[in-house]
């Protein structure tokens, strides 16, 4: 599988409390944090929920 790096780029306050643990399940932690995974189709599931919190980049 393919790895992808996604960085988180906004903040989660004001956000619904799911799109808070979206973030969190994916590793993240605060602006400008950035972890690698696997890109399989729960993380791009999770990634297209929160994608106007973070950014993703092909590795």
């Amino acid at each position: 599988m393919a790895k992808i790096r996604i960085t988180q780029i906004k903040s989660v306050i004001d956000r619904t409390e799911r799109q808070k643990r979206t973030v969190e399940a994916l590793g993240l932690k605060k602006i400008n944090h950035s972890v690698e995974v696997e890109a399989t189709p729960a993380i791009i599931g999770m990634v297209r929920k929160v994608n106007h919190l973070v950014a993703v980049e092909n590795i």
